[in-house]
């Protein structure tokens, strides 16, 4: 599926990507909502239209990736509630041997995410990924979400890659696609980011279910898998 001698820079997203986005959704679907209405005394059906209707309006911007924006605004302690569930964070299937196989390449690779530096933290002091990446680069440094083509422009000018040569995998087709109007080459989407939601049909890129369609499993090197 991939010729990966013609790669030579490894871009991957976080959330959905490398580990589970059941973790995500449910604390924005389920476990914010109920906090929000007991905190505040709201009913928890008023509480979830009102987060419904706050979110859904900051969609594909910073905000909505903003830890410190949605504390303010609910007047949360946004942190420490997604601690309460921390139990939930998870790698997605074959992620570890993905990123040891690009080490054994040599193929530099950065996790490139719209989590919040907070967030971000958090989840690496969980899961202990960061130990595979040559650098971690956050939205956030930057001012503008992965969706906007002034973060790719961002981007290029503090890290040497060659958009021909590179390779971004992400679960948000969105992001793809501001990637591929940059020139990113190389695209891969993921088709099941949460693991207890559906596997979607994914029609606009080149789409994988887990790390294993793009690694040779008898000697856990990367490749084409075999027939």
């Amino acid at each position: 599926m991939l010729d990966w001698r013609s790669i030579d820079t490894v871009l991957l997203d976080m959330d959905g990507t490398l580990l589970d986005l059941h973790y995500d959704n449910h604390f924005w679907l389920t476990h914010l909502p109920k906090r929000y209405a007991e905190v505040h005394g709201f009913d928890p059906q008023e509480a979830q239209q009102r987060l419904e209707a706050e979110i859904n309006a900051r969609r594909g911007t910073l905000e909505w990736y903003c830890l410190d924006f949605w504390a303010e605004k609910l007047e949360l302690d946004i942190l420490g509630i997604l601690r309460e569930i921390e139990g939930r964070i998870a790698l997605r299937p074959h992620t570890e041997a993905f990123l040891t196989g690009l080490q054994q390449l040599q193929k530099p690779t950065y996790l490139v995410t719209n989590a919040h530096r907070h967030g971000l933290e958090h989840k690496l002091e969980i899961t202990g990924i960061d130990r595979w990446f040559d650098g971690i680069i956050s939205s956030h440094d930057y001012g503008h979400a992965k969706e906007s083509a002034d973060f790719w422009d961002s981007l290029r000018e503090n890290l040497a890659f060659d958009p021909d040569k590179t390779l971004f995998v992400d679960d948000n087709q969105s992001v793809l696609g501001a990637a591929q109007d940059y020139g990113i080459a190389h695209l891969l989407c993921i088709r099941q980011p949460d693991s207890r939601g559906p596997k979607r049909e994914i029609t606009n890129f080149p789409a994988i279910h887990h790390f294993d369609e793009i690694m040779a499993l008898d000697s856990g090197r990367l490749g084409s898998r075999p027939a």
